[in-house]
């Protein structure tokens, strides 16, 4: 493929960004056939590399091309292995426990990433690479003035850089390094303009940190959050209109945020000193022209398509960082800890396994899940296997140590292609024994007697709604929202139209309503309503990563997986220029796929894997407003895989004139 510049528009919304999976194309008002779309010559097939760009292992691709010469930017390749892991003691953010009011000031601060690095330029929130732990209690309301004191240049160098693929060297995305790439004068140029989200809030509109209204230095968020659901682990992060991707980067990609309850606290959980907050992401640095490191933060774009359109891969990184340094270690008592685990990645997934020195997991008794996103799960949940985060999920972990006096067992990401090395920390165990203290609840124990699980036939009746992601390639990945219709004549594939087959042989085709964020809204919810929301990825490759799809203002239960065949969904070029897709055939169920234990429990995000349709039942009883839902990759809500929804009392939904209601729903 070629790497000549095609011409695009800064930091705009189409043509920047790749990753796994959506479509594009306008929406349309009625299912209607492209003319000669029978005939209309399908989209040529994705190349290996672009699959490889995706989260596709590239052992599962043998026949992958090499493009550059073997042996190439060997000292730059060899930089990451230059930084000594578990040299850093983990930081561990001061706690916060607000009565009614907060004032929290986003500013700049320089900060070590790791000893052997010079100091770091970053925004934050209060002067700490990772924000401070925000701790309240169920009901009681705080108002938080998050004042923006950021000041100086973008703290973030940008690149893009043609994808090559070298066998002989660490992928492109798992070296430091510009790689002779240009830095992007218009992010260098971009100002201190930023919103504060907290995920997973029940709480209004105006207060959900809405993207658009981002603020300047000198002016402050005022947001207020009632606390009014069940213990949880919240978080806040950036979330400003097409430069999330970005500004998280800076330092303002995370702080956790708890709230307690008083069935939290009949569980006698490790607390105080032995509860942990350990947040993880991935990034890259920059270095000069010797290879060594500067400690200068580096968002390095991989460009693994530029026709017909530029695809950029989502950013994954070389360094994992833990509470915001590299490679961190902790020093740990022989007994339980409580570890308040979320993934605040860009784009890698993580599988978290605490392993000895000797690569064996630690025995599944030891290591359990007891919470998510939301809040507690039903039951505790061995963790034999590990646990895999997508980006923005959450997990409420257990570690017992007793049986490790004297060790030094590693949290590694166990996942394929995790960087530059699987470890992701250190924990140096005491060799004397620890008496007394809490312990872990007893298998099979109720952890939330107020949980209720709902299954299908609860929302059997509810509003259904239906989101579809497809694949990237040709074009930029998309969002569409869809709407049950009746099934045109075609011929097929028809532009923005998809069909399903049921077992019994019934059709049914749903239309695209909207295709990015700009698009009128959709999905308005009567305030209390409970609904069902399918989620659907048209990927076709087994490895990409996976989507976390989030809905903000609710916390959700997931109902169930289903896999299938999407082979028949294609791209094809429409007259006058441009792609359209659709299916050519109705798409078929191949089975039940698997929540895991730890999706059972009250969430906010869900992975959706390729081919998969995952079904979530949302009841909807916060205050109203106007919300988002979107795909977690912070690349992909940037560049609109990311919809606007409204929650509105029902009355007022009453009154609304024809065709301003509830919106397009679809049925099974």
């Amino acid at each position: 493929m070629s790497f000549a510049p095609k011409p695009r528009s800064g930091l705009g919304r189409r043509h920047f960004l790749a990753g796994a999976g959506a479509v594009g194309g306008l929406a349309i008002g009625v299912a209607a056939a492209v003319p000669g779309a029978s005939a209309a010559r399908a989209a040529g097939p994705r190349p290996d590399l672009m699959t490889a760009a995706l989260g596709t292992p590239v052992r599962d691709l043998p026949h992958l091309p090499a493009t550059r010469p073997a042996g190439a930017d060997a000292a730059r390749a060899a930089a990451p292995r230059t930084l000594r892991p578990f040299l850093d003691p983990l930081p561990i953010p001061r706690v916060l426990r607000p009565r009614g009011t907060l004032t929290l000031p986003l500013e700049r601060a320089r900060v070590r990433l790791h000893r052997s690095l010079p100091a770091t330029h970053l925004w934050t929130y209060g002067g700490s690479h990772l924000g401070p732990t925000i701790e309240v209690r169920r009901g009681r309301r705080l108002r938080v003035a998050w004042e923006n004191h950021l000041e100086g240049d973008f703290p973030v160098t940008a690149v893009r850089v043609p994808f090559a693929y070298d066998p002989e060297q660490p992928l492109m995305w798992d070296r430091p390094g510009r790689e002779g790439g240009a830095p992007r004068k218009e992010v260098a140029a971009l100002p201190p303009w930023a919103v504060v989200h907290l995920h997973g809030a029940v709480t209004g509109g105006g207060n959900d940190g809405w993207a658009e209204n981002a603020v300047s230095p000198g002016h402050a968020q005022l947001a207020e959050y009632p606390n009014d659901q069940p213990a949880g682990h919240f978080w806040y992060h950036d979330h400003a209109m097409h430069i999330t991707h970005l500004n998280v980067m800076t330092g303002l990609g995370a702080g956790t945020y708890l709230i307690r309850d008083e069935e939290e606290d009949a569980l006698d959980l490790p607390a105080g000193d032995y509860e942990i907050p350990l947040v993880f992401y991935d990034r890259n640095l920059d270095a000069d022209d010797s290879g060594e490191l500067t400690g200068d933060l580096l968002y390095k774009g991989i460009v693994v398509a530029d026709d017909p359109y530029e695809l950029v891969r989502p950013f994954t990184g070389p360094f994992t960082l833990v509470n915001g340094v590299i490679w961190p270690h902790l020093d740990v008592e022989a007994r339980w800890y409580r570890f308040r685990v979320l993934n605040a990645a860009n784009n890698r997934p993580y599988r978290l396994r605490v392993v000895d020195e000797d690569d064996k997991p630690i025995p599944a008794g030891a290591f359990l899940q007891i919470g998510g996103d939301a809040g507690l799960l039903p039951k505790p949940v061995p963790l034999g296997e590990g646990i895999t985060l997508t980006p923005a999920e959450r997990a409420d972990l257990l570690v017992d140590f007793r049986a490790l006096r004297g060790r030094r067992p590693r949290l590694v990401n166990a996942l394929p292609e995790p960087g530059a090395r699987p470890d992701m920390m250190e924990f140096r165990v005491a060799s004397r024994a620890s008496h007394g203290g809490a312990t872990a609840p007893a298998p099979g124990a109720t952890l939330s007697p107020s949980y209720r699980r709902r299954n299908e036939a609860d929302v059997a009746d509810a509003t259904q709604r239906m989101v579809v992601v497809t694949p990237v390639y040709p074009k930029d990945p998309e969002l569409w929202e869809m709407e049950r219709v009746k099934a045109p004549d075609g011929p097929f594939p028809i532009d923005g139209v998809i069909q399903f087959e049921h077992p019994d042989g019934t059709v049914h085709t749903y239309k695209r309503v909207s295709s990015t964020f700009d698009d009128p809204v959709r999905f308005t919810v009567p305030s209390g309503a409970t609904e069902r929301w399918s989620f659907l990825s048209l990927e076709k490759s087994e490895g990409s990563y996976p989507h976390p799809m989030h809905l903000h203002a609710v916390a959700f239960q997931a109902l169930g997986r289903d896999r299938y065949d999407v082979s028949s969904f294609e791209f094809f070029e429409l007259p006058g220029g441009g792609y359209g897709a659709g299916t050519t055939s109705p798409l078929k169920r191949k089975g039940s796929g698997t929540l895991t234990p730890g999706e059972r429990g009250p969430k906010d995000v869900i992975s959706l894997g390729p081919g998969e349709m995952v079904n979530v039942a949302a009841e909807f009883t916060g205050p109203a407003g106007r919300f988002m839902h979107h795909c977690h990759i912070y690349e992909h809500e940037d560049m609109m895989m990311m919809r606007p929804f409204v929650i509105m009392p029902p009355e007022v939904l009453a009154a609304a004139p024809p065709g301003h209601g509830a919106g397009p729903a679809h049925g099974h």
